[in-house]
C-alpha cells in the first residue's frame, strides 16, 4: 500500500480467525495470536432458599402436566380437558414466584449504560432512586393483586369447579415475596450507601 510520501507501507495480513476455548483468535502474519473476544462461563452456584425449592418443584409439576396433556392428546387421542387450564395457571404462578427469586438476585432486566457515564456519587444516587421506585411499584402491584384476588373469588374455573381466587392468591403471594425481597435489598444497600450495588454493576448480587 502506498503511503503519503510514495513509500509502501506494509499492512499486517489476517491469516485466519479461529475459535479456541471460548476465545476468538486472530492470527496475523509475523505477529502472535491476538484474542479479539474473551468469553468465560459463569460459575454455577446451587442455592438452597425455600422459594427456589418451591419453584423447582412447581416447575416439574408443570412439566409433568404438560407431558400428560401431550401424551393423552397425541398418543391416546383423548386429551384430558383439565391439563391445559391447570398448566396455564401453574405457569402464571411460576412466573411471579420466579420474579421474586430474580428480585433477590438483582437480575431483572435493567439499562445500566447511564451508570458508566456518571461519577460514583451520582451513580449511587441514581441506584437509590431506582430501587425506591422499584419497591414502590412492586408494592402497588401487590395491592392490586390482592384486589383482583378478592374480586375473582366469585368467578369459577372453566373446567374445574373451583374459584379463580385459588389462582390469583398465589400470584399475590409471589408479589408479596417480591416486595419483601425488594425492601430487603433496599435496606441492605442503604446501610452501606449503595457501595456494594455500585461495585456490582454489570453483574448480579445475591442477598441472604
Amino acid at each position: 500500500m502506498a503511503g503519503a510520501g510514495g513509500s509502501d507501507v506494509a499492512c499486517p495480513e489476517v491469516i485466519a480467525l479461529s475459535w479456541q476455548g471460548g476465545r476468538l483468535v486472530q492470527q496475523q502474519e509475523g505477529h502472535p495470536e491476538e484474542h479479539l473476544i474473551h468469553v468465560e462461563d459463569e460459575e454455577i452456584q446451587i442455592e438452597h432458599y425455600p422459594d427456589d425449592w418451591f419453584a423447582f418443584g412447581l416447575f416439574w409439576v408443570l412439566a409433568f402436566i404438560v407431558f400428560l396433556q401431550f401424551f393423552t392428546r397425541y398418543v391416546l387421542n383423548d386429551s384430558l380437558a383439565w391439563t391445559e387450564e391447570i398448566a396455564r395457571y401453574l405457569l402464571m404462578v411460576l412466573t411471579f414466584l420466579g420474579s421474586a427469586i430474580v428480585v433477590r438476585k438483582g437480575a431483572h432486566i435493567a439499562v445500566e449504560v447511564f451508570f458508566h457515564f456518571l461519577p460514583p456519587r451520582g451513580a449511587r444516587i441514581l441506584l437509590a432512586v431506582v430501587e425506591v421506585i422499584q419497591a414502590a411499584f412492586i408494592g402497588l402491584l401487590f395491592y392490586f393483586s390482592l384486589t383482583v384476588t378478592q374480586r375473582m373469588h366469585l368467578q369459577r374455573m372453566t373446567v374445574i369447579d373451583l374459584p379463580m381466587s385459588l389462582v390469583y392468591g398465589p400470584i399475590a403471594f409471589g408479589c408479596l415475596l417480591m416486595l419483601l425481597r425488594a425492601l430487603q435489598r433496599l435496606w441492605r444497600n442503604a446501610r452501606d450507601g449503595w457501595q456494594t450495588a455500585y461495585a456490582s454493576i454489570g453483574s448480579t448480587s445475591n442477598i441472604d
